[in-house]
């Protein structure tokens, strides 16, 4: 089965599931959801749109983390105007907003529609609207579609065959979360379930293993 292959790698990341208000989490690897809508961006799928997001949320995904980077927020205050108030008065919120700093994810999306697998592919590499990691501040440092985009390979066999992203010296090891076919594993609220503008998320499991890749076993 085709498997799509992206390089997520920047130098801030955020991937929230569970933000509320003040606080703006980030998952310590790319969601579904944020990785779904990277590609709607490069379609030029609107957020209104669930009969062309549907056929991208039934792909199956996996992540290799090739850099980890750090855990880091920013602190942020913000005021809304109250035409009720002087200028000196108005209230302040005080927020915290998480991202990953200097990481480097590859990150497969497994189909069996390979049309749809380049389709996506193709917008990666000329996309309709910009992309960003997960915030619109947050922009990709290289090109998103590794080259070929799609491999004639399962989701596994992709992670572990592709050539190390990150930088300096290749790990020995790699953590990789692989998205469970039976309802097994960790539980991830970040699977589409309608429209990005009705926000309705549904759940998947993923799995979390630790593996050696074998250089150049696989040839892609």
């Amino acid at each position: 089965m085709p498997t799509l292959r992206l390089c997520l790698a920047g130098p801030m990341q955020s991937w929230g599931t569970r933000s509320r208000f003040t606080e703006r989490d980030t998952d310590i690897e790319p969601s579904k959801s944020g990785v779904l809508g990277l590609l709607c961006a490069a379609m030029g799928v609107s957020r209104e749109d669930w009969a062309h997001l549907e056929p991208l949320a039934r792909l199956r995904m996996g992540v290799r983390v090739d850099q980890a980077g750090e855990r880091r927020y920013d602190y942020h205050t913000a005021q809304e105007p109250d035409p009720g108030k002087v200028r000196s008065v108005w209230d302040t919120s005080v927020t915290r907003r998480f991202y990953l700093a200097d990481s480097v994810f590859l990150v497969g999306l497994e189909g069996d529609n390979r049309r749809l697998l380049e389709s996506a592919g193709n917008a990666l590499r000329n996309p309709h609207w910009p992309l960003y990691l997960g915030r619109k501040s947050f922009v990709p440092a290289r090109p998103v579609c590794l080259d070929p985009a799609v491999v004639d390979l399962d989701l596994l066999s992709t992670l572990k065959a592709c050539p190390f992203l990150g930088r300096g010296e290749e790990p020995k090891a790699y953590r990789m979360v692989l998205e469970s076919q039976r309802p097994e594993g960790s539980m991830r609220m970040d699977q589409p379930v309608s429209s990005f503008a009705q926000r309705h998320f549904g759940t998947r499991y993923v799995t979390t293993s630790m593996f050696a890749r074998e250089v150049d076993r696989v040839p892609v």
